[in-house]
């Protein structure tokens, strides 16, 4: 999940150390599962991962993609799931424990410095957390440094913001009232992501688009689950009270579109990029 370096927490509008941010993360594991899996799955068959592959998990926040590692690369294989914030790694490292998951590790290491020994691991996987990086290169060149040769690097990221209007709605709605929201789809376009691959030495780099939906009952139970959001609606509620009062009422406007005959549904799109050291 997304993390970005200590001292850029505050800016992006959250706390990605605290534990609130973690247990809220964590509550959420089961229905990112639903919307997330299929692209998960997809991400790990296109970083190659196998029975008894060696993988990096960077900004693993509460684990749920470690989990999919975990179970496809079996007792004989090994996760290292990293990320900034211990909370939340600890969070990763429980419900591998309560899987019966005997292959997982959690070592709190920054992204953009991974200290960790050079062509070690056999893949190398990022979901939903290089788009929110300053400088996503330097993350993409430190985990191409640690894969081994011929090894793969995955990242999952959102595409644009008219393809995710789930994130993009409410984004919007912080910055017109003064937020400042984080870059959810600075790599959204295909040829940035691609190109954001070449430039930093990796080989025969494709990138493939995942399209989903989400379901919801009806549009205030929408709103509710934005609320809860460990990460949405941090900008919002960065706001004043009265600009963020008015910031919920258009948001809950504009997602009145999606309402259907039996309930909310809004489409999605992320991109999967990998490539080859």
């Amino acid at each position: 999940m997304t993390t970005i370096k200590s001292a850029d927490l505050n800016e992006a509008g959250m706390n990605w150390a605290s534990r609130e941010v973690a247990e809220r993360r964590s509550r959420g594991q089961a229905g990112r599962g639903e919307i997330y899996g299929q692209a998960t799955e997809l991400m790990l068959d296109l970083a190659d991962v196998r029975t008894g592959s060696r993988v990096l998990d960077v900004a693993a926040g509460t684990g749920d993609q470690t989990l999919f590692a975990a179970q496809r690369v079996g007792p004989n294989g090994y996760v290292l799931a990293t990320d900034i914030s211990a909370s939340m790694l600890k969070l990763a490292a429980d419900a591998a424990r309560e899987a019966g998951l005997t292959n997982v590790e959690t070592r709190v290491v920054d992204a953009e410095n991974l200290d960790l020994d050079a062509d070690s691991f056999d893949a190398v996987i990022c979901q939903l957390g290089l788009m929110v990086f300053p400088n996503p290169a330097t993350v993409l060149r430190a985990m191409r440094r640690v894969v081994r040769q011929g090894g793969k690097v995955a990242t999952l990221v959102f595409s644009t913001a008219e393809k995710n209007p789930y994130q993009s709605i409410i984004l919007g709605a912080a910055r017109r009232f003064g937020g400042t929201p984080p870059p959810l789809f600075s790599l959204g376009e295909t040829d940035l992501l691609e190109n954001t691959f070449t430039d930093n030495g990796f080989l025969t780099v494709t990138v493939r688009a995942v399209n989903f939906r989400r379901h919801i009952s009806s549009v205030p139970e929408l709103i509710r689950r934005l609320k809860e959001s460990a990460f949405l609606r941090q900008p919002i509620e960065k706001l004043g009270e009265s600009e963020r009062e008015l910031a919920w009422v258009e948001i809950e406007q504009e997602f009145s579109q999606f309402q259907g005959r039996n309930s909310v549904e809004i489409p999605g799109e992320v991109l999967i990029g990998v490539g080859t050291k």
